[in-house]
C-alpha cells in the first residue's frame, strides 16, 4: 500500500535541495542509509555505489569538503541504496558540470538496463531530451503534451546544403528528402548534406505552456 514502509523501501528518492551532515564521510552516510532502509547489502552494496557515481576516490571525503557536484552524486548513490524498483530524481544535475552531466546520463542508462523506472523531474530539456524513453509536460499540475520525445517533436523542414549554401524546404518532411536531392542533382547543383528539422522538447514545451511559467 502507498505510504507503507514496505512500499518507502521500494523507492529511492534525490529532492532537488537536499542536506546531508557535513560530518559524515561518503561510506559513512551511505552506511547511514543502509540502516534507514533496511539494506543488507554491506561493505559490498557501498562499494558498488561508490563505483557507480565515481566517488570511489573519496569514500572517507566528508560531505562538507566536497563540491556541490560530488555531493549531488553521493545523493545519487543514496538514492539507489536497497536497490530500488522505483527512483525519483528532483533536477539531478542542476548542481552539475558537462562531465557529472554526462556521468549521471550514464547511470541512468545503466538502471534502464537493470530494470530500474526512473521518474526524472526537470526543466533541463536538453538533458531529457537525451535519456527520457517517454516525457510529460505539466501545468499548473495539469498534463498538457506526453508522448516519446520523437512523437512530441515537430517536423520543421528539410535543410539540404548544396554548392550554393544552405536551402531550408519548409513543410518537407523525411519522405521528401530523397525526392529533393534527386531534382537537385537533375538540376546541376552538387549536395553536401541533408539534415531533416524538427522541434526541441524546449520549443514543444514552450508551444504546450503558452508561455507560461509552470
Amino acid at each position: 500500500p502507498a505510504g507503507s514502509r514496505e512500499a518507502r523501501r521500494r523507492i529511492g528518492y534525490l529532492a532537488e535541495l537536499f542536506r546531508f551532515p557535513g560530518w559524515y564521510s561518503a561510506d559513512e552516510l551511505l552506511e547511514l542509509h543502509q540502516r534507514l532502509s533496511g539494506s543488507s547489502g554491506g561493505p559490498a552494496e557501498r562499494d558498488e555505489l561508490l563505483e557507480l557515481v565515481e566517488l570511489t576516490d573519496a569514500r572517507s571525503r566528508r560531505v562538507e569538503q566536497m563540491s556541490k557536484g560530488m555531493q549531488q552524486r553521493l545523493g545519487l548513490a543514496q538514492a539507489l541504496v536497497g536497490a530500488p524498483p522505483l527512483l525519483l530524481l528532483d533536477e539531478p544535475t542542476s548542481a552539475l558540470d558537462p562531465v557529472g552531466r554526462r556521468t549521471v546520463r550514464t547511470l541512468l542508462e545503466e538502471l534502464r538496463s537493470r530494470g530500474t523506472s526512473v521518474l526524472l523531474n526537470s526543466h533541463l530539456l536538453s538533458e531529457v531530451e537525451l535519456v527520457c524513453d517517454r516525457v510529460a509536460i505539466l501545468l499548473h499540475g495539469r498534463l498538457v503534451a506526453e508522448g516519446s520525445p520523437s512523437e512530441l517533436a515537430r517536423a520543421r523542414g528539410v535543410e539540404i546544403e548544396t554548392e550554393q549554401g544552405a536551402q531550408v524546404f519548409e513543410g518537407a518532411a523525411r519522405e521528401d528528402a530523397p525526392r529533393l536531392v534527386a531534382e537537385l542533382v537533375a538540376a546541376g547543383r552538387r549536395v553536401y548534406g541533408v539534415r531533416v528539422l524538427t522541434s526541441t522538447l524546449e520549443e514543444t514545451y514552450l508551444e504546450a505552456v503558452g508561455g507560461e511559467t509552470s
